[in-house]
């Protein structure tokens, strides 16, 4: 079992809660992370816990990350651009980061074989209507006039880089596909609609919803999704593959609104924006978005546990305490 691990983006959402629970099991952790979407207050609570360290750079700087990955067993490449709100509005970063930063970490990983773990998304399956999605789906993306779609083609070019380096280089990487993940932590200003809606409902705002509110999401608890990936980190069969991880409870994005708003007490108006005024002009989205995810679990057994109600409740706690403390400042 690997015993230091380096994790790309460790001070974001995903990647806190990942640092959290290597450490938890006695592992070494390295975060590095340029805080351009992450926050430092996520792993603030980590500085004082033995074996973790961080470096605030970005993961283009090929000197840097060459220190870091010759000091460690295991890369998690969790760094991106992330949102809908930051795609849209920089496509050029979203470009960049995602193909520029992941070749990068393979050129390095392979200078000291190092095995790495890339978080891919479910958005790499754009239109495709085959619901649930499974590994190796057809992927239907919209047109490259859509800046909406450039996140999704950078992160197949991310996994066709990555497989590349496994087939001709034997560097051993594993592919997971996030679909919507959500928990404690997790910044509604990137776009991520839970906890846009919990903070409206918490402030008696407006909860807005885009488009019609019919498409269908299914909302994984991050400390599912970590577990998931730390047990692709653990199993050798995972070398190679590329892997779904995400909830198969489905929802409505309309009945999502209906349950915060119940869930938080909130007499918020719920309200419905056209894609056009929310992103872009012409901006396109899917459906459905459900996840097949019986490769992970006869590989290692995984399967998500924790109900869509208590998710939402960590996400109220933690931003109740969260606007509390705005408001002391203020």
């Amino acid at each position: 079992m690997p015993t230091r691990a380096l994790i790309t983006g460790g001070a974001g959402f995903i990647g806190s809660h990942l640092a959290e629970q290597l450490l938890n099991r006695g592992q070494e952790v390295t975060i590095i992370d340029n805080l351009s979407t992450g926050q430092f207050e996520n792993i603030a609570h980590l500085q004082q816990r033995i074996g973790f360290h961080y470096a605030i750079e970005d993961i283009r700087n090929a000197a840097v990350m060459d220190r870091l990955v010759s000091e460690c067993d295991v890369i998690y490449h969790l760094a991106a651009a992330v949102g809908v709100f930051s795609i849209v509005s920089s496509p050029i970063d979203t470009i960049e980061i995602n193909v520029g930063g992941t070749e990068v970490v393979l050129r390095t990983a392979r200078r000291y074989r190092r095995k790495v773990l890339i978080a891919s998304t479910s958005e790499v399956y754009g239109k495709n209507e085959k619901v649930p999605f499974s590994e190796d789906d057809d992927r239907t993306l919209g047109p490259t006039t859509k800046s909406r779609w450039s996140y999704a083609a950078s992160k197949e070019l991310d996994e066709f880089l990555a497989l590349a380096y496994h087939r001709a280089a034997e560097l051993p990487v594993v592919i997971f596909r996030l679909f919507n993940t959500v928990g404690a932590r997790q910044r509604g200003h990137y776009g991520m609609v839970l906890p846009r809606f919990v903070q409206w409902a918490l402030r008696g705002e407006p909860i807005q919803v885009y488009g019609d509110g019919k498409q269908q999401r299914c909302f994984a608890n991050v400390h599912d999704v970590v577990r998931a990936v730390i047990g692709l980190a653990e199993a050798s069969g995972a070398v190679g593959e590329v892997f779904n991880i995400g909830s198969s409870e489905e929802i409505s994005i309309g009945e999502l609104a209906e349950r915060v708003r119940e869930r938080v007490g909130s007499d918020s108006e719920i309200t419905y924006i056209p894609y056009d005024k929310a992103y872009e002009a012409g901006f396109e989205d899917m459906r459905r978005r459900v996840p097949d995810v019986g490769k992970i679990g006869r590989l290692i057994g995984w399967k998500p546990v924790t109900p869509l109600g208590q998710t939402i409740d960590q996400i109220i706690e933690y931003e109740r305490v969260r606007l509390d403390r705005e408001r002391e400042k203020a």
